[in-house]
């Protein structure tokens, strides 16, 4: 199980582009992996428990990953602070994978989401740039937004492609999930592919810590999910031993099973519903905005969204584990 916590407090820093020409996308990817290397030697990112507080910064992140009843533990996490080298973002995410060869998957798709995120974010902010009609400062909200949720779409859809060829994992009946946002001054940006979960601690009128969550589980009995899945062939059904538990199955086999409807990877059941498409959501951060809780679905599943929270952090995340 794992679980990432952010705490935003204060004001965002304003954040400025910078127009220039747009690289080839070799040359993008490169400048980007460039940058995590950066990053990494400036202690600015984290992949294993543990926190990030660096000087200056108004972002408190911690960490915190335990390996379940099943054995290996397939779930990893990032942060990368200054993500970017910019100031005021921030990148964290956490993968869980499944299958034989998952935790493979989910550290592949660790190490690669972040430098493509990365790499397309800008190339699509410099074309967006060229258009002459294009004015961020117009409506900020409106035009960050779909830069953000078209780079997320384009770099999952290449994560997924390059993992399909990895030679080295074998992730036909493998994957992972991937949960993931970014900070950008006052906004956060949220991008979910499967069953993990992330929720917002928010202060109510009268003090108190209030829940709300602001992804989608994306489980195979959702109507919109089982209706893609049965129309691509593929089959949506519970075990007898596993009443309420809705897993996707290949048309003729039960195979492989899976109790998502997103994933990475599971390349077995791609043609027959399961995906790789983000689903991408943005929210405004204000003062009475406490912290945000990123959570696999080990624990989410035993804790109630509600039951995570209460008027200490100490308590959250102890609920969160327990």
């Amino acid at each position: 199980m794992s679980q990432f916590s952010s705490m935003f407090n204060g004001l965002a820093r304003s954040f400025s582009i910078r127009r220039g020409k747009n690289p080839g996308n070799g040359d993008g990817r490169e400048a980007a992996e460039a940058m995590a290397k950066d990053a990494k030697k400036n202690d600015l990112i984290l992949r294993s428990s543990g926190f990030v507080n660096i000087d200056g910064s108004n972002n408190f992140a911690s960490v915190f990953s335990k390996r379940g009843r099943k054995g290996v533990n397939q779930d990893c996490t990032i942060v990368w602070e200054e993500f970017g080298c910019q100031a005021d973002m921030l990148f964290c995410g956490i993968f869980d994978g499944h299958g034989p060869w998952g935790h493979f998957v989910a550290k592949r798709v660790r190490e690669s989401m972040p430098s493509s995120l990365l790499c397309n974010w800008q190339e699509t902010l410099a074309q967006a740039s060229l258009d002459p009609d294009f004015d961020l400062e117009s409506d900020k909200k409106h035009h960050r937004f779909h830069i953000w949720k078209h780079s997320y779409l384009q770099t999952c859809a290449i994560v997924d492609r390059e993992l399909e060829h990895c030679r080295k994992i074998d992730s036909l009946y493998s994957g992972t999930t991937a949960l993931t946002i970014v900070r950008q001054g006052d906004l956060i940006y949220v991008a979910n592919i499967g069953d993990s979960r992330a929720v917002l601690a928010t202060t109510s009128d009268d003090g108190n810590l209030v829940p709300i969550q602001l992804t989608v589980d994306f489980k195979p009995n959702l109507p919109q999910e089982a209706e893609r899945i049965t129309q691509c062939k593929g089959r949506v059904f519970c075990l007898h031993d596993e009443p309420g538990v809705h897993r996707v199955w290949l048309p003729d086999e039960e195979s492989p099973g899976l109790a998502m409807s997103r994933a990475f990877g599971d390349y077995c059941i791609k043609d027959y519903g399961l995906i790789s498409v983000p689903e991408v959501t943005q929210r405004h951060i204000t003062s009475r905005d406490q912290f945000v809780v990123l959570a696999t679905d080990g624990v989410c599943d035993k804790n109630a969204t509600e039951s995570c929270y209460s008027n200490s952090k100490v308590e959250t995340l102890e609920a969160c584990l327990n």
